[in-house]
């Protein structure tokens, strides 16, 4: 639910997981020292249900409390000029420490409760806290992942489980003359933080649609673009912008290209038939359905939510004649596709944050993109990485391809060419290389593509000495680090 909660702000990596889980367990286990320090010899069980009972009051406080934190603490740490990993870090400690370390000063106090009524089987009383705890831990997992977050979404389930601990506090002081103390402090609490979230509107979600994958968001791009235009976020990320009345307008530089070259390297007129790894606002499938009458398109998008949003929201027709639509794992799906017919084009456009999942780079999928390909096809994939001469996924992905094509290019955007920071390169693997090094638009904005020379290409991939990509070490996440670990986002 961390996760899922923080998304919208920072994305979700490798490096949220990793702080998210290296700040709960921090304040669990600053929590267990706690506890044990509570679980005195001489505490009683009158005397520890009431310590329970505050801990895990201030457990529902506190997690109450992360929803309105999230607003307040978001804003400030994005904007405050740290990189995006001391970001993330700051940003789970704020919100997830506190609850985790009120709730993990309960599970000592109650171990020592266990023991002293039944001393004499104090091993086996040990063992039955720790595996109910785990079953706990179990249980939790799989109500979170499999039917809160679908069902309520994150800030539903925050709500609930602030709810329940408020109810459990309750429960450990039924009998205890402290009770109503207890109920006017939680009342208090919870009225105070539900106005002032309410105030910061808190409590609502930011996603259009909370769905098993993505917080999916959606606006209007008609400012910037002088005509009805609508863009998707998937996150926290601008994943496609699509124009109501123009589909072959393509607002993003990339899948401009991947048109472009499609057009040159097939022919005009030549309808493809084509494999999309990514719907996202299915904004090129879309195009291509308006330009050929007799196109063949095939879309896998993990999520099925995405594909409802661009229908509901960027102009994707209920019916698309030639589209066929998958809702799966990009791989499994080509991978469960027969061999024949072949595609012309593959279009890898599927992300994970800013990185590619892992399993759509090795060598072994890229075998089964090659023997999916016609003669004269060609895969094309969407690369995210840092400019200045050094993006070492990028090269790592170029080598890897190199073993199974014998054609493999770079290409960008001219006026991202050669700039530092965050680029999009589009990467060309076939048979048979592009016939001009360089491409300029034929219809829609006007923009030139360059492709990275390829004497000077193959010569920094080889003194960059990066690793060969396999489904045994994709090591994707380490290769973008120096990207990730750029202040600007």
């Amino acid at each position: 639910m961390a996760g899922r909660l923080i998304a919208p702000y920072v994305g979700m990596s490798l490096y949220t997981w990793t702080a998210i889980i290296a700040v709960v367990l921090a304040g669990l286990s600053a929590g267990h020292w706690i506890g044990g320090l509570l679980a005195a010899p001489a505490v009683d069980a009158a005397r520890g249900a009431r310590r329970v009972a505050a801990a895990l009051a201030l457990a529902a406080v506190s997690s109450l409390a992360s929803l309105v934190l999230l607003r307040l603490v978001s804003g400030l740490l994005l904007a405050g000029g740290l990189s995006p990993i001391l970001t993330i870090v700051a940003l789970s400690a704020a919100l997830f420490l506190l609850p985790s370390l009120f709730v993990g000063i309960v599970p000592p106090i109650l171990t020592k409760l266990a023991v002293d009524a039944e001393p004499h089987v104090h091993g086996r009383v040990i063992g039955r806290m720790y595996a109910l705890g785990t079953l706990g831990s179990i249980a939790g997992t799989l109500a979170a992942g499999y039917v809160l977050i679908s069902w309520i979404g994150s800030s539903g389930t925050v709500i609930a489980v602030a709810a329940l601990y408020a109810a459990m506090s309750l429960a450990f002081v039924v009998a205890d003359r402290l009770r109503p103390v207890f109920l006017v402090l939680l009342a208090g609490a919870g009225a105070g933080l539900g106005w002032w979230g309410a105030a910061l509107r808190a409590f609502e979600s930011p996603c259009r649609v909370e769905s098993d994958y993505y917080c999916i968001r959606t606006a209007d791009f008609s400012a910037e673009s002088g005509r009805e235009s609508t863009l998707l976020v998937l996150d926290h990320l601008v994943h496609s912008i699509n124009d109501r009345d123009d589909p072959g307008l393509l607002y993003s530089p990339y899948i401009h290209f991947v048109d472009e070259v499609t057009k040159l390297r097939l022919g005009p007129g030549r309808a493809p038939r084509a494999f999309f790894i990514g719907g996202g606002g299915y904004t090129l499938p879309r195009a291509w359905a308006a330009d050929y009458a007799h196109a063949e398109l095939v879309v896998a998008e993990i999520d099925p939510a995405v594909t409802a949003v661009a229908r509901d929201a960027l102009w994707l027709p209920a019916a698309v004649p030639g589209l066929t639509i998958h809702h799966g794992d990009a791989r499994a799906t080509l991978q469960s596709l027969p061999r024949r017919p072949r595609f012309d084009v593959i279009f890898g456009d599927a992300f994970r944050d800013i990185s590619i999942p892992a399993h759509l780079v090795t060598r072994e999928f890229h075998q089964e993109v090659a023997a999916r390909l016609t003669a004269g096809g060609f895969y094309a994939v969407n690369v995210v990485d840092g400019g200045g001469g050094r993006p070492r996924f990028l090269f790592s992905l170029i080598r890897t391809l190199k073993k199974d094509f014998a054609s493999v290019e770079a290409w960008i955007e001219r006026g991202e060419a050669g700039r530092p920071g965050r680029v999009t390169y589009v990467v060309l693997a076939s048979a048979h290389p592009t016939p001009v090094a360089r491409l300029s638009s034929m219809r829609g904005t006007e923009r030139t593509w360059v492709r990275w020379p390829p004497a000077d290409l193959a010569a920094r991939i080889a003194r960059a000495r990066v690793p060969l990509l396999t489904d045994d070490f994709a090591p994707v996440d380490r290769l973008m680090s120096h990207v990730v670990l750029q202040a600007e986002r």
